[in-house]
């Protein structure tokens, strides 16, 4: 007679848990940059004299990871190595990226103060990361608590990045994964290879890079707020700076309630909605193809160009117009202070006075 034998539960799933271990990292220092090839990173508001990192690794390959700590080039860092040059992480949506590792784990720019690139120009391995199967089968999420006032860079290559109430200049990089930012006061300067970002309540000079991935920003304000998409909407809301400046390679530009005496708006392909509050020194819109409104307080001053290859041109305003033809307005609103210049390639071109 045969003997079935039940082992206890805690001893089924022994190896899940020690696989979901959570270590916690300390790093002292004003400076502190991470690095994680593939995971979820958090950060967080804390408190004390050290960025505290939870890290918590996955897949069944998990234990092969190497969590490397120590000072470069004057920063405190935290680095998650993997011995592959093949990753499977099944939660990045279908598709791969690769990146160049360096030895030392670090990869991406902004390495001891250089300005290197994702794509390899940093020299290092190439290490493909992938939804599918084949490759080593490990993580790292990361949950960063960080002190006021540090400087903390962030290098994730797939996954997931957010920032909660941070208080610190943030340089967060990322080669393919969605970047969630709700309330930073600071500096903050973002690099996306693919995925899209989020932005609310920022506080502190702004700059956003993605090369494909829309932007979406919802009260923002510091000296200059700045935003390059190469494909992708742009969408913003309850803006405040001395410089405004949004450029998108295909995308629409739409622009609500911006308060900004300088403001650039350019998109290869797509239509630009802007809604301004406040004086107006320069304005300057460029479409290569698309519709071009603009709403103005009923005080706005400045001269005006105005052309478009294909489309009309209608205005609220009363003008004084020193030149005017099918395609093309010149003139002057008010005594002129400010300067506008609209320009689309096909599309028309409407001047609105605020309700």
């Amino acid at each position: 007679m045969s003997v079935i034998r039940f082992l206890p539960l805690a001893a089924l799933w022994v190896a899940p848990l020690a696989a979901q271990t959570v270590s916690r990292h300390t790093l002292r220092g004003a400076d502190v940059a991470l690095y994680d090839l593939a995971g979820v990173v958090q950060l967080e508001a804390g408190s004390g004299d050290a960025v505290t990192v939870d890290l918590t690794r996955g897949g069944t390959d998990a234990a092969r990871l190497e969590v490397a700590e120590g000072d470069l080039g004057g920063r405190a860092t935290l680095r998650v190595i993997s011995p592959a040059d093949r990753i499977s992480y099944p939660q990045m949506p279908d598709g791969s990226t690769e990146i160049r590792v360096r030895d030392d784990g670090t990869f991406g720019n902004d390495h001891h103060g250089d300005d290197d690139d994702d794509d390899g120009s940093g020299g290092g391995r190439r290490v493909r990361i992938s939804s599918r199967p084949g490759g080593l089968e490990a993580w790292a999420d990361l949950r960063v608590s960080v002190p006021a006032g540090r400087t903390l860079a962030v290098h994730l290559g797939a996954g997931r990045l957010t920032a909660t109430n941070v208080d610190g200049r943030l340089r967060l990089m990322a080669a393919d994964a969605p970047v969630a930012v709700n309330g930073a006061r600071g500096e903050l300067v973002l690099q996306v290879g693919a995925g899209a970002v989020r932005l609310s309540g920022i506080e502190g000079d702004l700059s956003a890079e993605t090369g494909s991935g829309g932007v979406e920003i919802t009260r923002a304000r510091g000296s200059k707020l700045v935003v390059e998409t190469g494909s992708g909407d742009v969408a913003a809301s309850g803006l405040e700076a001395e410089y405004l400046s949004v450029e998108t390679g295909s995308g629409d530009v739409r622009i609500g309630a911006a308060r900004a005496p300088q403001v650039g708006l350019e998109t290869g392909s797509g239509t630009v909605t802007v809604e301004l509050q406040g004086s107006l020194d320069r304005l300057d819109v460029q479409t290569g193809s698309g519709d071009v409104a603009i709403t103005a307080p009923a005080n706005l001053s400045a001269d005006l160009v105005m052309d478009t290859a294909s489309g009309d041109i209608d205005t609220d305003f009363p003008l004084a117009v020193t030149r005017t033809a099918r395609d093309h307005l010149r003139g002057r609103v008010g005594d002129g202070k400010g300067k506008i210049s609209v320009e689309t390639g096909s599309g028309g071109i409407r001047l609105l006075k605020a309700k």
